[in-house]
């Protein structure tokens, strides 16, 4: 499983926690309310909000198929009385809700989804929530970013990799005095060899399913394909060099890449990396 993880971001001064669970993104109200006159009792205050209750209520059976939607009943109905508390922790345990965190410790506090936390936000104070909307937005920029460039970074290593595959074909496969039209289909050949073991198609193929794409279909790998075809033409021109036969070769070549693909599939740092870049 993915270690949670923790980003910084500063609204007008005050620097609020983001924690990522799984790829989901928990914002803390303790941090949002610090510079507000009265504090964490502010939450509290939201808390017992009939309006309050009702969204989160609505959240929960949008987003949490194990909410308990009888226990929320009982809290609506004690809502407004003189008598009604509601804290965070005691609406996670009667309701088995999953939009709130409550933790203690050093650095615990209450935490939402970034659905409830802005609107907890607009109820603080509309142009507090617009600023958390501007800064929240401009940490998931980053984050985008570094896996946009982490993206390319494997998608130029696999071309490297096709370069050092050519040069293994052309000094093993292909015969002298070849045309270049014949180089170019064998070097083809080559490459759809790739395309099937891992795609489980050729280049024409996947045009021909994909008429409105530009480009081509290793444009539109996944990361964990992008490892995996770096190694598999790596490997490729290590099988040709030893004179392997080309259907020997593609055996071997499936067989890798379909390890591979379960490998990476199952990894969960490679599962957070999807994630937050379709994010």
């Amino acid at each position: 499983m993915a270690k949670d993880k923790k980003s910084i971001i500063s609204v007008k001064g005050t620097e609020i926690t983001i924690l990522s669970k799984q790829s989901i993104d928990y914002i803390s109200l303790s941090d949002m309310v610090k510079n507000f006159e009265g504090g964490s009792a502010l939450i509290e205050q939201w808390l017992r909000n009939k309006d309050t209750i009702e969204f989160l209520a609505v959240w929960e059976q949008i987003n949490n198929p194990d909410f308990n939607s009888l226990e929320f009943e009982g809290i609506k109905n004690e809502a407004g009385t003189n008598r009604f508390f509601l804290s965070a922790k005691k609406w996670i345990t009667s309701t088995n809700a999953k939009g709130l965190i409550a933790s203690a410790g050093r650095y615990g506090g209450t935490f939402a989804h970034k659905d409830i936390a802005f609107e907890f936000g607009s109820w603080l104070s509309p142009e507090f929530k617009l600023y958390l909307l501007k800064e929240f937005q401009r940490l998931k920029d980053d984050e985008n970013q570094r896996l946009s460039l982490e993206w390319n970074l494997h998608r130029t290593l696999s071309k490297i990799n096709y370069r050092i595959h050519t040069d293994a074909v052309k000094e093993n496969i292909i015969p002298p005095e070849i045309t270049k039209e014949q180089a170019a289909f064998i070097y083809a050949s080559e490459a759809d060899m790739l395309n099937v073991a891992l795609f489980g198609k050729t280049a024409l193929q996947w045009r021909n399913e994909n008429p409105g794409k530009e480009g081509n279909i290793r444009d539109y790998s996944t990361l964990e394909q992008l490892l995996v075809l770096a190694n598999m033409e790596s490997l490729n021109a290590e099988f040709i060099r030893m004179q392997l036969p080309a259907g020997e070769r593609l055996i071997k070549l499936n067989q890798t890449a379909r390890t591979q693909m379960k490998s990476l599939t199952e990894n969960p740092h490679i599962k957070h990396l999807n994630q937050d870049s379709s994010e």
